[in-house]
């Protein structure tokens, strides 16, 4: 039967609107909907995910398509759908309840709230009949309605005593300095311990792509010379870009492999995952001259301008896992594997035979059905590159005409701070300026779109237009980080200024003024059951470890001590779980890297940027690999920065001043000498 749009047909998530025709009358997150499950004397069920999840689709088919589900949810709960990317924070609340009651948590979550938003029964996915001792969706829901008619004493109670030990569970600090040669020498030994040499990468499967890590791992070799460090980062970069979780034809990387060996991905693509490797493969190449770096880099960066990009010259978040295989089926990963049938029809007998052992595709498949992930596996003996480009070419070019993954449209503002990031510092180190470029017009788009006149972030847009919920830290703390760069490599003031507005606010918002600890949501935000708060990284930066990084460039390039003590501060927490949990705070240890190196403070003076002496100068401190050493360009005594201010020419020629803690060298007009400067 036909049913009426519900409620979240005039929302911006993606992800909201694919459920904006099912039968459930779903609320989005509002005080209406607990208002309306309060008159109603029900309980809310929330259900939580994002649009490129795979089991999130599952159980809306299974469930919330399903007209008798539906109706029974109807009568007797308020259902409230949330995006995960577009409410962090209740996402994150939220979560930390289910984790622990049960352990573990993921997406779709299914939380079971009292009218005041307390939690008290949990789950995942929840199938439509009972399977591998999972009750069916349907028994959990007659079940909580029977608890909330003939139990309400009990379920209240047990909301109660959730949210009093959520309440209770308070961050270890650590004693808020900035961790020291000790700790992160501790660090290293622990990633060591978990470190997979065979394969590269740590622990088991699934794996993820451990970006925030490797990006500890290659500031730690750039301080210490720590060989074990720029291995391990080494390896593991080539072992993901040889795999299937790297698109062999498209660049651009999965967002996990279900497998130790990287070969089969879970085959969505998210704008953050590209945004970090991009980078961390930047920085590889800048360390060692990879060529395989190089080529990663470059074609990451083209994937996320060449799919992610919308029109308004922001990035989207993610490309979906399924897609249609070709008979109005969604499948996961139908637009990525290949069987050598389908090798031969496109190539021909000699060139698919060639495609097959280059591509380590088999007869009886590397995934499902007879189907190969293409990987690149180390194997003797050459292959013709002329003859190797001409297949990926037309390999691509018959994917472009498979039916392709949905994409989520909606642009996260700090998901956006990283491509801005690693788009702006790819395209500067590979003269590439169409890619600074397009970090530029994205930048633009956040100042336009997502900045009010007070500097206050609006976290998502969708086509165009601003949605309604406010900016978190991660978005305060990766759009200043994105700025950062952006202001390092076009030499343009205003965006060092832009990301001094956006840190104000994590001062002033967003941090605790006695113990210097950050929260998720600002001081001013919606009041949840708990203020969000957490600092370890997960797939992308905490808030909390992305601030304190960008707090400490700021304060390296103004001198503003009130910044470099909150930086400080923040980093106490990398002092407390960095020797214990690497793993999950790898951001924190890179900035750690960065405090204990300085950071470097690198101004470039010279006549004008197109001058060819001022160019050089300013590539050779890009390139450097001070860990997170800050660079400045511009003319003499320019108000642009203030690390050029009362810089002038030597002998008329363009040069370089580095300083550190309060000390500088000579300035220099010579770029090898900045270079085993910037390198000591």
């Amino acid at each position: 039967m036909d049913t009426m749009p519900n409620r979240l047909a005039h929302e911006t998530s993606p992800y909201l609107l694919q459920h904006a025709d099912n039968p459930v009358d779903w609320w989005p997150w509002s005080a209406e909907a607990f208002e309306e499950a309060r008159k109603r004397n029900v309980p809310v069920l929330l259900s939580i995910g994002y649009s490129s999840c795979h089991w999130c689709h599952v159980m809306a088919h299974e469930s919330f398509e399903d007209q008798q589900t539906a109706e029974y949810l109807n009568a007797h709960f308020v259902s409230v759908k949330v995006d995960r990317e577009e409410r962090p924070d209740v996402d994150a609340v939220y979560m930390e309840a289910v984790q622990a009651a049960t352990g573990q948590g993921g997406w779709p979550m299914t939380v079971f709230l009292t009218p005041d938003a307390e939690p008290f029964y949990f789950g995942t996915y929840f199938p439509p009949a009972p399977r591998q001792g999972m009750p069916s969706f349907r028994q959990v829901l007659q079940g909580v309605h029977q608890a909330w008619e003939e139990r309400r004493d009990e379920v209240t109670e047990v909301a109660g005593k959730i949210v009093r030990d959520l309440a209770g569970r308070e961050i270890s600090y650590g004693d808020a300095q900035t961790p020291g040669e000790q700790e992160l020498a501790q660090a290293l030994l622990a990633l060591t311990r978990e470190y997979d040499p065979q394969r590269g990468g740590f622990g088991g499967a699934p794996k993820f792509p451990p970006s925030m890590v490797l990006e500890f791992l290659l500031r730690h070799h750039a301080r210490t010379g720590a060989e074990g460090a720029l291995q391990m980062a080494q390896d593991t970069c080539e072992r993901m870009a040889r795999g299937g979780i790297y698109d062999q034809l498209g660049g651009g990387f999965a967002r996990y492999s279900v497998d130790r060996d990287w070969i089969v991905p879970h085959f969505e693509k998210m704008l953050y995952d590209n945004a970090l490797l991009c980078r961390v493969y930047a920085h590889l190449w800048r360390a060692t001259g990879s060529e395989l770096a190089r080529r990663v880099a470059l074609e990451t960066a083209d994937f996320m301008v060449r799919e992610l990009r919308t029109a308004e010259g922001g990035f989207a978040s993610a490309l979906d896992a399924d897609s249609d295989d070709g008979t109005g089926k969604h499948v996961e990963g139908a637009y990525y594997v290949w069987t050598p049938g389908q090798l031969r029809e496109v190539l021909g007998e000699q060139d698919a035979e060639l495609a097959v052992q280059y591509f380590g595709v088999t007869e009886e498949g590397t995934f499902e059905h007879g189907q190969s992930v293409l990987q690149l596996p180390q194997q003797d003996g050459l292959f013709d590159a002329e003859k190797i480009a001409s297949i990926r070419e037309r390999l691509l070019a018959e994917r472009a005409g498979r039916p392709a993954p949905g994409r989520d449209d909606k642009v996260v503002a700090a998901w956006n701070g990283l491509a801005i990031a690693a788009l702006a510092e790819t395209g500067a180190y590979f003269d590439r300026p169409d890619l600074v470029e397009a970090a530029l017009a994205a930048a633009d788009l956040l100042v336009r779109l997502h900045l009010d006149e007070q500097a206050r972030l609006t976290r998502t847009s969708k086509d165009g237009h601003a949605g309604a919920n406010a900016g978190v830290l991660e978005d305060y703390a990766d759009v200043a980080e994105g700025f950062l760069a952006l202001a390092s490599v076009t030499g343009e003031g205003v965006w060092l200024e832009f990301a001094g507005f956006l840190l104000d606010h994590v001062l002033a918002r967003f941090t605790d003024e006695e113990s210097g600890a950050l929260f998720d949501t600002a001081a001013d935000a919606e009041r949840l059951i708990r203020r969000p708060q957490d600092p370890t990284d997960n797939a992308a930066p905490s808030g909390w470890t992305a601030a304190a990084g960008a707090l400490l460039s700021y304060a390296a390039h103004t001198g503003s001590e009130p910044h470099r003590t909150a930086a400080e501060k923040a980093l106490g927490v990398v002092k407390a779980l960095g020797p214990r949990v690497p793993r999950f705070i790898g951001w924190g240890l890179a900035a750690a890297e960065a405090a204990l190196d300085g950071p470097r403070e690198v101004a470039i003076v010279g006549p004008s940027l197109d001058h060819e002496g001022t160019r050089t100068l300013h590539r050779t401190a890009l390139l450097g690999t001070a860990p997170g050493a800050v660079v400045a360009v511009g003319a003499p005594e320019s108000d642009e920065f203030p690390l050029l201010a009362d810089r002038p020419l030597v002998g008329g020629e363009p040069a370089a001043y580095v300083c550190r803690n309060f000390t500088c060298d000579a300035p220099t007009t010579e770029a090898d000498r900045l270079r085993a400067v910037l390198s000591d």
